[in-house]
C-alpha cells in the first residue's frame, strides 16, 4: 500500500507550520506587512526549501519582501533546527506565490467575459 503523503510533503508541511509562527511572531519590520506562508516544496534530500509566500499591505514590494525573508533565512534555519527533529535543516529559499493574483486576474477576466456576454445576448425590451 503506497504512503498517502511522502516524508518530504511531511517534513515540508512542519516547515510551514513553524515558519508562519516565526515570520509573524519574530520577525519585526513594520515595513513587511502581513506575510503568509502559502506552501513549501522540499527537495528529496532535504537540503533545499522553496518556501512559497504572499503578502498583503506593507511598504514593499514583492521582490523587495522576499529580499528581506530570503537574508533572515539564516535565523530562520537556526530557529527551524531547534523546534524540528532533523539531521540537517535545508536552506531556505523564498519565493512570491503569484498564484492568487493570477487567480484574481483571471476571475477578473471571466467576470469581464460573462458581463460582456450577457450585455450582447440581453432581450430587446421593446418587442
Amino acid at each position: 500500500m503506497a504512503q498517502e503523503f511522502s516524508r518530504t510533503d511531511r517534513v515540508g508541511s512542519q516547515i510551514q507550520r513553524e515558519l508562519a509562527g516565526l515570520v509573524h511572531g519574530e520577525l519585526d519590520d513594520p515595513r513587511l506587512g502581513m506575510v503568509t506562508i502559502q506552501a513549501v516544496k522540499v527537495v528529496r534530500d532535504f537540503s533545499h526549501a522553496k518556501i512559497f509566500f504572499t503578502f498583503l499591505g506593507g511598504q514593499l514590494n514583492a521582490r523587495e519582501t522576499a529580499r528581506i525573508l530570503n537574508d533572515a533565512s539564516p535565523y530562520f534555519r537556526h530557529e527551524l533546527g531547534q523546534r524540528i527533529k532533523l539531521r540537517s535543516v535545508p536552506e531556505l529559499h523564498f519565493v512570491h506565490d503569484e498564484s492568487i493574483d493570477r487567480g484574481e486576474k483571471l476571475s477578473s477576466l471571466i467576470d469581464q467575459a460573462v458581463a460582456s456576454d450577457a450585455a450582447k445576448h440581453k432581450p430587446d425590451s421593446d418587442d
